[in-house]
């Protein structure tokens, strides 16, 4: 029979496994949730910022320093990890700083495994806007993620690309490779895959994790459970009116010298309704010109009135 487990025993088993689940949690701390990217507001102008070592603006320091990997504004360690010795006293402001990351551009405490860590795991290493291509020193802005394709996004750009980003560079759902359906869907090269193409031979595929794209290696996501849309043209084949056009795709379609592609009777039915509408025209205007209205102002009306009041 296996011996009784103890109470000691399973108190240490329990705290093994909740610090196993904090080290995993760590590693996939959001970029919204990460200290090198709170908020910050300026002690001196009040402008709402990215934490930073110097205000964007104002390139003031600020007082209460906030350290870029530990998150923490008061050092209270008083075994020997700080690399900078305060026994018995606790420090803060800039007695708790020791570097300034390149990346992020934030402060890092004077801790041994900050000032050793933070620089090969910051996650603003590779931060460049998608759009405007701006990084941390040329943007005062929190950076984000996108949803999708999980590329970098500035503050004033996210909104923006995130509302567009769920397009696919193809006319239809089909692969990219044969002509069936295209059961996944890479949002970072805009392509879909189908089964067969997706799962080629010597991927590996993990169980329960999402496959990689072939081209890119980002993930890919069932088409179906993505709210996309395919490219679309307000000119050539994908016009608006080929209902009017008769069934021909290049009815107004004025590349080519502006000639229509329609129907040949166009023309005569334009001819037809120019003389109907020049008839009706006629029709009006003879009734109105053999009406008498009497004397009139034009016609002497103000001759006869100057008559009267003599």
């Amino acid at each position: 029979m296996p011996k009784k487990k103890t109470g000691a025993r399973k108190k240490a088993e329990k705290q093994k496994m909740r610090q196993k689940e904090i080290r995993q949690a760590k590693d996939n701390v959001s970029i919204v949730d990460h200290p090198c990217n709170f908020v910050m507001e300026c002690d001196k102008c009040r402008r709402r910022q990215k934490t930073r070592a110097f205000c964007y603006f104002c390139s003031s320091v600020q007082k209460l320093p906030v350290c870029a990997s530990c998150a923490k504004t008061k050092c209270m360690m008083k075994s020997g990890d700080c690399v900078i010795k305060h026994p018995g006293q606790y420090t803060t402001g800039m007695g708790m700083v020791g570097a300034i990351c390149d990346y992020c551009e934030a402060w890092v405490c004077h801790g041994r495994k900050c000032l050793s860590t933070h620089a090969c795991e910051c996650p603003l290493q590779d931060a460049l806007c998608l759009e405007c291509e701006r990084g941390i020193w040329d943007s005062g802005g929190r950076f984000f993620k996108c949803a999708y394709c999980d590329n970098f996004l500035c503050e004033d750009d996210q909104f923006e690309h995130q509302a567009s980003c769920q397009i696919l560079e193809a006319e239809n759902f089909k692969c990219v490779s044969c002509n069936r359906h295209g059961q996944y869907s890479c949002m970072r090269c805009k392509t879909a895959y189908c089964d067969d193409h997706v799962k080629r031979k010597g991927a590996k595929i993990t169980k329960g994790q999402p496959v990689t794209c072939p081209k890119c290696g980002h993930e890919t996501k069932e088409t179906k459970d993505l709210s996309v849309s395919t490219r679309n043209y307000d000119y050539g084949r994908q016009t608006e009116d080929d209902e009017a056009s008769g069934g021909w795709g290049y009815a107004s379609y004025g590349g080519y010298g502006g000639y229509s592609y329609g129907n040949a009777d166009d023309d005569d039915d334009d001819d037809d309704d120019e003389s109907e509408e020049e008839d009706e025209e006629e029709d009006v205007s003879n009734p109105l010109s053999d009406l008498n209205l009497g004397a009139t102002y034009a016609g002497g009306y103000q001759e006869e009135y100057n008559k009267y009041e003599d």
